[in-house]
């Protein structure tokens, strides 16, 4: 039987992970108490100890703008721990699933990014999730890096509970209307997780299979949008009685101190040819909110 480490559990990703990996394998889920990714220490011991089969890893420092003026610390839970994982894995024999951003890219191309475009982060959140990726890969394991974007779900902190929260609150919500890209669903990247391992464990070869896949794909919602129609969005399916007015503002009129990319739309073509299709994001939404 597979033995499966997912880190982070109680994050967005790992939350749904936790639920959505049941039936492939002895899955062991921790949280920052058990394995804080900024004590690499820790991190070798508990790799060390259970001796997975795979490791999965959603854990992140996800604070971007936070981690603007905490550098040192984003880039050892994002870029140094990954690869502290990737190291262990190889002693092992393990594969290793890790999500990365669509922050790695910065934000300059008209269309949606694929998977051989340049990267470029114009973050320190962004740079420090590449710096990750680029340990993994150094490492030379099989692996999967999944890049995904404007991640939202029930559980946890992010830009639907936080609205979900305002409308609550304010009569209007001025929101950022020239940034694209395609809101994911925590539980749309978690079962499609569970779809490619549940490939892997059924392949003849499953060292090959790991071989010939081996990679960065992008995870997202089909479709685009901007902040302000996912925000038009989510209150159009909210059981709100008295609803804010949603009015769209620019980027530069709601600075932040972790510049953003204008564009940070991914195509998920390679993903959903190799393994599985992907919703369109107004659909996602709408099954989560119900």
């Amino acid at each position: 039987m597979s033995r499966i480490l997912v880190t982070g559990k109680t994050g967005q990703v790992g939350y749904e992970l936790e639920r959505s990996l049941q039936g492939l394998g002895d899955i062991i889920a921790l949280d920052r108490s058990q394995m804080d990714l900024a004590d690499l220490d820790q991190v070798r011991d508990v790799i060390r100890r259970i001796k997975p089969t795979l490791i999965v890893n959603p854990a992140a420092y996800t604070a971007v703008d936070k981690a603007e003026s905490e550098p040192e610390l984003a880039l050892r839970i994002n870029g140094v721990a990954p690869g502290v994982m990737a190291e262990e894995a190889k002693k092992l024999g393990a594969a290793m699933i890790h999500y990365s951003t669509d922050y790695v890219f910065d934000g300059s191309k008209d269309g949606a990014y694929v998977e051989t475009d340049p990267t470029g982060p114009v973050n320190v959140y962004g740079s420090s999730k590449l710096a990750g990726e680029q340990a993994i890969q150094a490492a030379g394991i099989p692996h999967l890096i999944l890049r995904t974007s404007w991640v939202y779900g029930m559980h946890g902190k992010n830009f639907l509970l936080t609205m979900l929260r305002l409308a609550k609150e304010r009569e209007e919500l001025s929101i950022i209307s020239d940034q694209f890209g395609a809101p994911t669903w925590s539980r749309t990247i978690a079962d499609t997780t569970a779809h490619i391992i549940a490939q892997s464990l059924v392949a003849n070869d499953q060292h090959a299979w790991w071989e010939e896949r081996s990679g960065q794909y992008h995870l997202t919602a089909q479709g685009r949008t901007t902040w302000f129609g996912f925000t038009e969005a989510i209150m159009a399916h909210a059981s709100i009685t008295n609803k804010p007015k949603v009015k769209p503002i620019l980027a530069k009129d709601y600075p932040l101190p972790a510049k953003r990319p204008s564009n940070s739309v991914l195509s998920s073509q390679r993903l959903m040819a190799t393994f599985c299709s992907l919703p369109e994001w107004q659909e996602a939404l709408k099954l989560c909110q119900d």
